[in-house]
């Protein structure tokens, strides 16, 4: 703006400046901010800056500045504004979503596993043991407060220590098949984006169903891809029903495939996420699809 100083002032506390502004131009960020309106005096204007026809705040210019460069100037402050606010909403709304997860683990699960735990503790102390273990796995990365990423061998350690809770719960109802090659182990992807899978396959597709049923969980890399899928042969669904909890107006039991497949393509871009292939009485299987290498995805 070639200006002799520019301010900025959100809607409380003292602008901040760069350059020398007009001794009496602190008066005029006040008025502004106070009414809503332009405030000018000499040479200096103070600009209202509205983001979604709210007040943000000003932008103050001292100096012989055309009034329409100002406007540009505080226009584009108004959008920048704007886009670090969305930011902030996705943000937000991502972390939101890990948290309904995280809060989403059975107290059905956990007081079955621990009845089991202590079934064991006389009988066979070792298995008990063993049992403690993994359930100390399970709830550490169910409630971890890390960081937003983890590697697939990270999230299966997990996913390991709930399905021998649920074996140790559901007994010979449970039958389980593990498939992972070993160059998909290093990829990260999003905190607790497999295990809820794994859940819902064990809570949906088998305990369901008197007799029981089996899971199959399979990782392999696919070109520059990595596809994991987890399947069961429990009662499946309408396939409507699994497009309506993909679209999030599903049932309530859907929340987990729901935010996770939201997760998914929020990292990744609207074109992965998860495919659910599923009938009613012919099982479901889910797809979950992502890269092998993404930048900004690190695992911590």
């Amino acid at each position: 703006l070639a200006a002799d100083a520019v301010g900025l002032a959100g809607l409380h506390g003292e602008p901040a400046w760069a350059g020398r502004p007009d001794p009496r131009a602190d008066e005029l960020v006040e008025q502004a901010r106070k009414d809503g309106h332009r405030a000018a005096r000499g040479t200096t204007v103070v600009l209202p800056l509205q983001v979604r026809g709210e007040p943000a705040g000003v932008l103050a210019v001292c100096g012989d500045v055309p009034r329409a460069a100002a406007r540009r100037a505080a226009d584009w402050v108004a959008e920048a504004l704007e886009r670090g606010r969305l930011e902030a909403s996705a943000t937000a709304a991502e972390e939101a979503e890990l948290r309904a997860l995280r809060a989403e683990i059975s107290p059905h699960f956990v007081y079955n596993a621990l009845t089991t735990i202590g079934s064991f503790v006389d009988s066979d102390p070792d298995r008990a043991r063993d049992l403690i273990l993994d359930f100390a796995e399970y709830i550490r990365h169910s409630v971890a407060r890390r960081g937003d990423y983890t590697t697939l061998a990270g999230e299966f350690r997990a996913v390991e220590a709930y399905l021998a809770l649920a074996r140790a719960v559901l007994g010979d109802r449970l039958r389980v098949q593990v498939r992972i090659a070993p160059e998909v182990l290093p990829v990260a992807l999003p905190f607790l984006a497999l295990q809820p899978l794994v859940e819902n396959a064990v809570q949906h597709g088998v305990e369901r169903r008197n007799e029981g049923g089996s899971v199959q969980v399979s990782g392999e890399a696919q070109g520059s891809e990595c596809v994991i899928v987890i399947e069961d042969d429990g009662p499946g669904m309408d396939p409507e029903v699994a497009r309506a909890v993909l679209a999030g107006a599903g049932p309530g039991d859907g929340l987990a495939l729901t935010n996770v497949d939201r997760r998914l393509r929020a990292v990744y871009g609207p074109q992965y996420g998860l495919v659910i292939e599923t009938a009613v009485g012919a099982g479901t299987r889910v797809v979950m699809r992502v890269p092998r290498f993404q930048p900004g995805v690190v695992a911590s």
